[in-house]
């Protein structure tokens, strides 16, 4: 089954945080598939993971670019796996049927977002439900993740 990591933005924002995980999925040598919920998103992030680190480079590419599928990291609003990731990020309520097909799901949701945690809420009981290996990360004030509760069969 697929691990479901669930985390939880409180002191740094998406754009901030991402970057940091996605450096962790390059270090591993894995290849990462991020999904969000419009195209006009896929655009403002590819931006930010030019620019988020002077001194850093994540290699990754955008739905529709020339050889997308050889990029280790996609940026995407499609439910596909079109780079063969072995990794899944969905942030901004972006959700995916194909979650079993990975070997780890990384879900970023906002903390402060009262409808989304009703959504997340869920997510958590029906992964679980599934037989999912479901781990639920909460940010610290300095950035850093701790594990709050780990879900297991």
């Amino acid at each position: 089954m697929t691990e479901i990591r669930f985390y939880h933005l409180l002191s740094m924002p998406l754009e901030k945080a991402l970057p940091v995980l996605l450096e962790k999925v390059v270090e591993r040598h894995w290849r990462a598939l991020i999904v969000t919920d419009s195209l006009k998103r896929v655009s403002e992030l590819d931006s930010r993971l030019w620019t988020y680190k002077p001194s850093s480079f994540l290699p990754h590419g955008m739905v529709g670019d020339k050889d997308a599928e050889l990029q280790p990291i996609l940026l995407t609003h499609k439910d596909e796996n079109s780079n063969d990731a072995n990794v899944l990020f969905l942030v901004d309520g972006a959700e995916s049927k194909h979650i079993g097909k990975f070997e780890i799901c990384c879900l970023l949701f906002d903390g402060n977002d009262t409808d989304g945690l009703i959504k997340v809420r869920e997510a958590l009981a029906s992964y679980k439900n599934e037989g999912h290996k479901v781990i639920y990360l909460q940010q610290e004030p300095s950035g850093k993740w701790s594990e709050k509760r780990t879900v297991r069969d």
